[in-house]
């Protein structure tokens, strides 16, 4: 392999560090390493448009999911080849896809794993590659982002997730392909490329990343106990069998909303929204994987 390119956020970690990554990857037959530090995952997508500029075959990305989705959004539809290092909190992409929090495995696969076309979400003109959400989920994610992930690392999202529920509901029209779906009072609207989401929880049972589907759910609790009872549902049969949800899937969505709401996408805040509008990019990218 002529070049390899590192994308790495250096307040994250793994095994050994950013040290052991290099050695690691240096003992590969490689002809140049391409190295990229960043101190935030939004200095990302500039760096991973340099790396493919100047020719890397194979980009290792160093993060959490907030990095990887950046990189991801810069390189939708390039023909990248990426690898990820899970060195954040939640890895949920990385969890998805059976990906180890382990530095040695992840350059394994990197190196020798399967390439995998991995189907992309976008909303409002950004790329996903785990899920995009407005309502609990994004107040949720929110609330993460503030600094409690830090300080409580995965815990953080169960505690948040226990504040948020029961949170005001939001009258609600979802769009999916053209015809009209939910209209209703809604607690939260997901998107799935995957089926594990925030706090590693079941939303999705039968989604896959490669299907060219977006899954679509939407949540009509409204009261504490009926958030539990359906985050009990996720946690021990199908989403789909609580009444207080509904799901499908769509290749075109549009969400409406009665008041302005912050959404997110693979866990990351991102500004209020009214209207929201979706749709997948089928083998956006390609991904390694075990």
């Amino acid at each position: 392999m002529r070049k390899v390119a590192v994308i790495a956020h250096r307040k994250k970690s793994l095994g050994g560090g950013l040290d052991e990554l290099r050695r690691r990857i240096t003992d590969r037959d490689i002809g140049e390493l391409l190295w990229y530090e960043v101190p935030k995952s939004k200095k990302a997508p500039k760096q991973a448009r340099k790396a493919l500029k100047a020719g890397a075959e194979l980009i290792f990305v160093w993060g959490g999911d907030g990095t990887v989705q950046r990189c991801v959004d810069a390189l939708a539809g390039t023909g990248a080849v990426l690898a990820v290092v899970p060195a954040g909190t939640a890895n949920l992409l990385a969890r998805n896809l059976d990906i180890p929090e382990d530095l040695e495995e992840a350059v394994r696969i990197g190196f020798e794993g399967r390439r995998m076309p991995l189907d992309l979400g976008r909303i409002n003109g950004e790329h996903f590659a785990i899920m995009a959400g407005v309502g609990f989920d994004a107040d949720m994610a929110a609330d993460v982002d503030g600094g409690l992930k830090r300080r409580m690392g995965r815990l953080a999202y169960v505690w948040t997730g226990l504040r948020h529920a029961g949170d005001t509901t939001t009258p609600t029209r979802i769009t999916i392909d053209g015809v009209k779906w939910f209209s209703g009072d809604a607690g939260c609207v997901l998107l799935g490329n995957v089926g594990t989401i925030t706090g590693g929880i079941e939303a999705f049972d039968d989604a896959r990343p490669d299907d060219g589907w977006l899954e679509v759910g939407v949540a009509t609790a409204r009261s504490r106990l009926e958030w539990g009872r359906l985050l009990g549902q996720m946690a021990t049969g199908r989403s789909d069998e609580s009444p207080f949800v509904r799901i499908t899937r769509a290749k075109k969505v549009t969400i409406r909303l009665a008041v302005p709401r912050t959404y997110e996408l693979d866990g990351g805040a991102r500004d209020l929204a009214t209207k929201l509008k979706a749709d997948i990019l089928p083998g956006g990218i390609t991904i390694c994987v075990p």
